[in-house]
């Protein structure tokens, strides 16, 4: 019985660590999210889809959960460029998401400045 109780313990240990570990690898950095984010802009600026090089959505703009929507869903129409979205890894993805959904309107420090 305490063998038993004890391998049932040390699975949840396990499976909690490798759980924690999956999700910090998966969280993006928001500085070079929001660094990514200004670059889209300033490219499709150059190649003259939009009037300036300031990205028309903030990240205050939605709360947490709808940015979680928006990117899992992989949902760009609204933010225009696409060509530039399109172009964008995984990594870059997870970069812009880790800015959006930190600075959400419903955040602990949400990004109210235009």
């Amino acid at each position: 019985m305490k063998k038993k109780l004890l391998f049932i313990i040390l699975a949840a240990v396990f499976l909690l660590t490798w759980v924690g570990a999956v999700m910090a690898l998966e969280k993006g950095n928001k500085r070079k999210g929001k660094y990514i984010y200004r670059k889209v802009y300033k490219a499709c600026y150059q190649r003259g889809e939009v009037d300036s090089t300031k990205p028309p959505i903030n990240p205050d703009a939605r709360t947490q959960a709808e940015w979680i929507r928006v990117f899992e869903q992989k949902d760009f129409n609204e933010f225009g460029c696409k060509p530039e979205w399109s172009h964008l890894s995984d990594s870059d993805l997870g970069n812009i998401f880790a800015y959006m959904h930190d600075h959400a309107a419903d955040s602990p420090t949400p990004l109210k400045c235009k």
